[in-house]
């Protein structure tokens, strides 16, 4: 085991949670405190570059006990999360495909954390009060003044700054990287298609597809007014469009909704969700901040997913045009794989485009 001394996550609000650091981690961290209810899957969720930004705080009880994996089943190439709260951190990991421990993988990215704190105490603060700006410190600092995260855009931080490519299949569909998950693109290649990922602020509504994928993110989705213009262009091809998580709230910005920010968000991998058209209920993995006000939709778009916690818009579908987008993550990576089904209506949409296209 490290080496620990005495420090501290201090809130805005003035409470403060005393735990463990490692004896060497100094200065000050900020960061917006949010937690995640899930009992594993910390790899892909501290890798989800969603949590750019972010004080994550886990309310699982023990983390750590299977170590790191390779970094081929990561969600990007690096942890995303700028400091990590956790109750106990598991003095001994054990897995056939662990290469490293939880706290030897955070030390080696720099990425403060502490432990031993009451992070349901913590998590009851935040469910009742909302996400709080915060701060990892030694017993000695107090910060007086908190980074204001509301203006940052964080997607530019995230965002490849070159377009990539996948596959070899016929039909091409431009992905805009908004923060991407690696399983993402894993799911896509599922399918016999060519993917050209392409930064957030990439035009490319000049270019030749076959249908768009919009994907996840951290921050406030207005931050993404140069996005939300493409998309808007790209909406009047009728080409088919997929979006996930920041994805959904892009698309509703695009098309004239409005978005608004949840009290503590949905972080966790059981949040249930029903499927409006056929009262099916999934359990899905979610990771976000905003949703989509309904009430601002058009007449021609509709609710398509309700979550069954806070009724909050899950996803949203054209009535007619194949347009839709969820909330949650069907890629899941951590999480249940329920509704992996909606990249296979991805496609269908996109081959059942193409012909309508030939035929006219």
């Amino acid at each position: 085991m490290k080496k620990t001394k005495p420090a501290q996550l201090v809130l805005e609000t003035g409470e403060i949670f005393t735990g463990q650091a490692p004896a060497m981690q100094e200065g000050v961290t900020f960061g917006e405190v949010v937690f995640n209810t899930g009992m594993v899957g910390y790899v892909e969720t501290l890798t989800d570059p969603s949590y750019a930004g972010q004080i994550l705080v886990f309310t699982y009880p023990l983390i750590g006990n299977y170590g790191i994996p390779n970094p081929s089943t990561w969600e990007s190439k690096k942890i995303h999360a700028k400091g990590v709260i956790m109750s106990e951190l598991a003095p001994n990991y054990s897995s056939h495909s662990a290469e490293k421990s939880l706290a030897d993988w955070l030390t080696e990215q720099k990425i403060p954390y502490l432990t031993h704190v009451d992070t349901r105490a913590l998590t009851k603060r935040l469910r009742s009060k909302g996400v709080i700006p915060g701060a990892i410190t030694d017993l000695s600092a107090h910060p007086s003044q908190f980074e204001d995260f509301s203006n940052i855009h964080w997607v530019k931080t995230v965002s490849n700054p070159q377009p990539e490519y996948y596959g070899t299949g016929e039909k091409l569909i431009i992905a805009i990287d908004c923060g991407m998950k690696e399983n993402i693109i894993r799911s896509l290649l599922r399918f016999p298609i060519r993917i050209k990922k392409v930064p957030h602020d990439y035009d490319f509504t000049n270019e030749p597809y076959d249908g768009i994928f919009i994907s996840n993110g951290p921050g406030d989705p207005t931050q993404c007014q140069t996005t939300v213009r493409h998309i808007q262009k790209a909406l009047q091809n009728k080409k088919p469009i997929f979006g996930i998580c920041l994805g959904t709230q892009l698309l509703a910005l695009a098309v004239g909704a409005k978005t608004y920010k949840l009290p503590f968000g949905h972080r966790s991998q059981n949040q249930p969700c029903i499927e409006i058209a056929t009262q099916r209920c999934f359990l899905t993995s979610q990771n976000h901040s905003y949703a989509v006000d309904e009430k601002t939709l058009p007449a021609d778009w509709q609710v398509s997913f309700r979550n069954l916690n806070d009724q909050s818009v899950e996803g949203i579908e054209h009535q007619f045009l194949p347009f839709f987008a969820v909330q949650f993550h069907p890629e899941a990576a951590p999480g249940p794989e329920d509704t992996q089904w909606l990249f296979q209506k991805f496609y269908d949409q996109i081959t059942q485009s193409t012909k309508v296209a030939h035929a006219l």
